[in-house]
């Protein structure tokens, strides 16, 4: 099945006016969010394959036994349904694969990155009552159940991008001591809020675009939506920029790269001069 591509521009434009209204409410919520930056990636995804998602989340919901009790309980009912059941989980190979960052395809396939895979243990999690929240340990996204303090105070770790395998202390330490080779903070145990999981998820989109200069769309796309997020980096407008002249605008992208370049003289009079150097470049591309 060939990669996913982004829908026609009107559709875009619709999917982007709602990502900015959802992310700017008093509670965004994970699954419609995760749900308008899938459609954003997959033009096949419509009105109706996006209300079969929630309804897919509903029912994997109704299979957990009622209320199991302590976090660790609830830990295990997950893995029961989800991991053995169900056989969600991930391989090497998803973190190749545009469809691992896109929720209805990880529902789909029952494969994904570990954030994708904690969104859908999250959301079906929630639904039935459980104490549950996301945890962006570095390079690795897990989820958690009962207090955030760790482990020691009661929180119960899972990895669903293992099937949901219950981690103990040194099982998220090594996770943190392979990905960073530093030790974990308890820091990094806190709830991760819905906005971060979202750009985390974006910033994986535009990581696979990154290294396929053929999907700058992608790149482009997962940009856009980021831009709309509330708090986001300023070197996003750089990026943006950049697309633009990757992708032939070179018009757009120079004027980009003019204003970006305004913004950082404040601060760094040298980068400003170097970015106004790339406008001037790509203006001569037009020759």
């Amino acid at each position: 099945m060939p990669s996913p591509c982004p829908p026609p521009p009107a559709r875009s434009a619709e999917l982007r006016e709602r990502f900015a209204e959802e992310v700017r409410g008093e509670r965004p919520g994970l699954s419609a969010l995760c749900l308008l930056v899938a459609a954003e990636g997959d033009g096949r995804l419509d009105e109706a394959g996006m209300d079969a998602v929630e309804i897919e989340l509903d029912r994997l919901a109704g299979e957990l036994p009622h209320r199991p009790g302590s976090p660790h309980a609830w830990a295990v009912a997950l893995r029961d349904l989800l991991g053995e059941r169900y056989g969600f989980h991930g391989l090497p190979d998803d973190y190749r694969r545009l469809e691992s960052s896109l929720l209805h395809e990880v529902l789909r396939r029952r494969r994904g990155l570990p954030i994708l895979l904690s969104v859908v243990w999250i959301e079906v999690a929630r639904r039935a009552g459980a104490p549950v929240y996301g945890v962006a340990l570095p390079g690795h996204f897990v989820v958690g159940f009962g207090a955030s303090e760790g482990p020691g105070a009661g929180q119960v770790l899972v990895d669903p991008f293992d099937g949901g395998r219950v981690l103990t202390g040194p099982d998220a330490e090594l996770l943190v001591a392979g990905a960073t080779g530093g030790s974990l903070e308890p820091s990094m145990l806190a709830p991760a809020g819905t906005l971060e999981v979202v750009a985390r998820i974006l910033n994986n989109v535009r990581a696979w675009a990154a290294t396929r200069p053929e999907r700058t769309d992608v790149g482009l796309w997962a940009v856009d939506l980021a831009l709309l997020l509330p708090s986001h980096p300023a070197r996003l407008r750089y990026e943006r920029a950049q697309l633009l002249v990757q992708r032939g605008e070179f018009t757009t992208g120079a004027a980009e790269l003019e204003a970006y370049a305004e913004v950082v003289a404040a601060v760094d009079p040298a980068a400003a001069d170097r970015v106004r150097g790339e406008a001037l470049a790509a203006r001569a591309l037009l020759n």
